[in-house]
């Protein structure tokens, strides 16, 4: 409140002044020039014993005169009112924060204990045995695997003196990196040594060339990798080939001292090596993105490698003192200290075999046929548990996506083209090649090809979207799929207006599609507004999917959820049947016009109808059986509901509105499939008309359809379902879905048993939800009963 021109003040006011004067006071004596603090009052505010002695000042300086400021502190305090703050204008927040993490050994790394030095004692010169040597590589591919797990450098490979000393200060050839510098020429590095050296070279240019490649392309540091380096030149300026030499020539030299260290000695080093080599070869072929059979040579020998090392583990002698987190005091980091992530030898023995396991695995992407094999193969490797890390992800994004060249070899055209013809325009004047070398304006063919241009640049980035967005970590990829989503709802009416423009030019006749209604209008085919729609679909209950992946869900929702999954996939269902309708009457106006002879293109085309048929076909099957799964597990989660199996949490700050609005935010724009109100939503849910045994009754024989038709899809071949590349993938995550289908099965007939029974009824039943780890699929989460008539 400001003063008034009379110059009285308020009483609050004058008092407020009267502390700050007092504190400013008493402040104004702990300056460290005053030479004479006062004496200690009796009336001290601190009416406590005197404190003890302070400890000795440690310093240099004999100019320094030091003074124990407490009490004064505490006096000058003492005045200050609960909650009132004096602080300097210029004192900022982040020298406030500073100031309280001083000395606190969790917050600063400068934090010394009693008779503890600043930097690590450890003598990088003194002599190694063999199995020490062994025992540090051994420890440093630990560090490497929990680096490609997450864990930054400061806690992983750049807490070793050895690679500390190489890369501090920065080499600036390869004869500078080394842990001991300043070495005379005529100097013989001893052989230890020398192996400690070569191997390290080999792993810090590896992990320079990982963290480029990651850094490159689409990934998330908070969420999947660390790539901050702490400014130390992971050996960027020296090349491979001279590190590689290096480490060849480290291995010969190992060789001839077999008979020094032992010939299994000497082999286990000699594996580590190679190890090494066989990695830098990967990376380096890896740029290629050709001839994945050669490039799967190196990531072989690495899994035989790999091996042989894990069986010659017992030989080394770990030298922990060769390891320390005092490192970090000198990186280039605001991160306070954090302890040196282990790893056991088997976790790293399994990691390390998963991702070369998973390296020989994703070269199979490179060897395409046809765009919905390619989709179902990077859905099948990224749904594997445990996911693939990040950097194998990368090198999958490298090889989909590097340059805009997909898989190396094809144009985005190529691709859109190829899924355009596989799913709607089979034999299409849309897609005839013809077209672009028409260069009249007005002719039918350049309009065609004008349009069909549009369409494409429209299109190729939100398809595209979907591969990248699969490529990322599960939640990720939930979160992607919202934005795709919104993304392919323009996609569709884009394409609904080129469809409208194209009409004209090729001459279309609308149809009617269900002669057995009456006044039945005709509709047009609307091909891309139809291929975009189905992706929109697709995506939509990958991203209901994935909540139950990623338990999003509560167990109250999920009767809500599968119902919502369960209306996704009939929209699917119909658009399938729509499209297979306007294929099959092309293919009859094919085969009335097509000429007797038997030409390549008639080959062709013939062809293109019989893989959009098949395509057709296992979609339907796949979506038909998805939303009578879906309807089943609906049904069974209704009825526990009602027979409060299943009980709400209690929820005072919401209702079924606002708890609609949020699960379901970002998919009230979309036009089609026609969003869901909360009343629509609970009445599709809840199926109150329907009394609870007749529900059961329902869902059994949903279960029994749906066994039927996931059966039939298993025991399809690659080329019906397009699984090229992934197809032992794909069966199995099919017979983990009919594993589901089984035990739903089980369950629902013991619910409907105990429902029916009048006299027991359900007392005694608990229910609880499967983890995912528990599951047989993922996608599709059982209750979990327990009573004692059940155990």
């Amino acid at each position: 409140m400001s003063q008034n021109d009379g110059g009285s003040h308020h009483p609050e006011t004058s008092s407020s002044q009267n502390v700050a004067g007092m504190v400013a006071k008493e402040l104004v004596s702990l300056s460290i020039t005053n030479s004479h603090p006062p004496q200690r009052h009796q009336d001290d505010l601190f009416s406590q014993p005197p404190p003890p002695p302070p400890p000795p000042v440690i310093t240099n300086n004999e100019g320094v005169i030091a003074f124990d400021i407490t009490e004064k502190f505490r006096k000058a305090t003492g005045t200050l009112q609960p909650g009132e703050l004096v602080k300097d204008g210029f004192f900022t927040l982040f020298e406030s924060v500073g100031a309280l993490e001083i000395m606190d050994p969790k917050m600063d790394s400068g934090c010394l204990a009693p008779g503890e030095s600043l930097d690590e004692d450890y003598d990088v010169a003194r002599p190694l045995l063999p199995v020490e040597v062994l025992g540090i590589i051994d420890q440093l591919l630990s560090l490497e695997m929990a680096w490609h797990m997450g864990y930054p450098l400061s806690q992983t490979l750049l807490t070793n003196v050895y690679i500390e000393r190489m890369l501090n200060p920065e080499p600036e050839n390869l004869t500078d990196a080394d842990f001991i510098r300043g070495r005379k020429n005529q100097e013989e590095r001893d052989p230890m040594h020398a192996v400690l050296r070569a191997y390290c070279l080999g792993l810090v240019k590896t992990c320079w060339y990982v963290n480029e490649r990651i850094k490159f392309e689409h990934y998330y540091e908070e969420e999947d990798f660390v790539t901050n380096t702490y400014h130390r030149s992971l050996l960027e300026n020296i090349d491979q080939e001279e590190i590689v030499d290096e480490i060849m020539g480290v291995r010969k030299m190992v060789h001839g001292l077999r008979h020094h260290i032992t010939d299994e000695m000497a082999q286990a080093l000699g594996f580590r090596l190679e190890f090494r080599t066989a990695f830098l070869r990967v990376i380096e072929l890896a740029e290629l993105r050709s001839n994945p059979d050669s490039m799967s040579l190196p990531w072989s020998q690495m899994l035989a490698v790999w091996e042989a090392i894990d069986k010659s583990r017992p030989l080394g002698t770990p030298v922990p003192e060769s390891f320390s987190t005092k490192i970090q005091r000198r990186l280039a980091s605001t991160m306070p200290p954090r302890p040196i992530v282990k790893l056991s030898a088997d976790e790293t023995y399994e990691h390390f075999k998963k991702l070369i396991k998973d390296g020989l695995t994703v070269l199979d992407v490179l060897k395409y046929e046809d765009p919905q094999s390619l989709l179902n193969f990077v859905m099948t490797f990224q749904a594997q548990k445990p996911q693939p890390m990040v950097y194998i992800r990368t090198l999958l994004q490298s090889f989909l996506f590097k340059d805009m060249v997909i898989l190396g070899r094809l144009s985005i055209r190529r691709i859109l083209d190829d899924d355009l013809c596989l799913i709607v325009l089979p034999s299409s004047r849309h897609l005839d090649p013809t077209n672009d070398l028409v260069e009249a304006p007005h002719h039918p063919h350049y309009a065609i090809a004008h349009q069909m241009e549009l369409f494409r640049q429209r299109a190729a980035q939100s398809y595209l979207d979907i591969f990248r967005a699969f490529c990322q970590n599960r939640c990720r990829i939930r979160r992607t799929l919202l934005h795709s989503i919104q993304d392919w709802e323009m996609v569709q009416m884009d394409a609904e207006e080129i469809d409208g423009l194209l009409q004209h030019q090729i001459e279309e006749k609308p149809l009617i599609i269900h002669e057995d209604i009456p006044d039945a209008q005709p509709s047009y085919y609307i091909p891309l507004a139809s291929w975009a729609y189905l992706y929109k679909l697709r995506l939509m209950e990958w991203r209901v999917q994935l909540g139950f992946e990623l338990e999003i869900y509560a167990a109250d929702e999920l009767a809500g959820m599968y119902w919502y999954l369960s209306s996704l996939s009939r929209s699917r269902v119909r658009l399938i049947e729509r499209i297979k309708f306007f294929v099959n009457h092309r293919y009859a106006d094919y085969q009335a016009n097509r000429p007797n002879n038997l030409s390549v293109s008639t080959t062709s085309s013939e062809a293109q109808f019989a893989k959009t048929k098949s395509w057709l076909r296992q979609a339907g099957h796949e979506a038909a059986a998805t939303a009578e799964f879906a309807d089943a597990l609906s049904h069974l989660y209704t009825v526990l509901l009602r027979e409060k199996l299943i009980v709400p949490p209690p929820r005072p700050y919401g209702n079924p509105e606002l708890r609609h609005q949020v699960r379901m935010k970002g998919l009230d724009t979309i036009g089609l499939p026609e969003f869901p109100s909360v009343e629509e939503f609970q009445a599709g849910a809840e199926q109150a008309h329907i009394p609870s045994p007749k529900l059961l009754e329902k869902a059994i024989a949903a279960l029994a359809r749906v066994k039927r038709r996931f059966t039939e899809l298993g025991e399809m071949g690659q080329e019906k379902v397009f699984t090229f590349n992934c197809h032992d993938r794909w069966k199995e995550e099919n017979r983990n879905v009919v594993k589901s289908v089984i035990a739903a099965n089980v369950l629902i007939s013991t619910l409907k048993e105990r429902v029916e029974d009048e006299e027991k009824g359900t007392r005694g039943m608990k229910v609880g939800i499967e983890n995912p780890a528990e599951r047989h699929h993922d996608w599709w989460a059982l209750p979990v009963f327990t009573s004692k008539e059940l155990e």
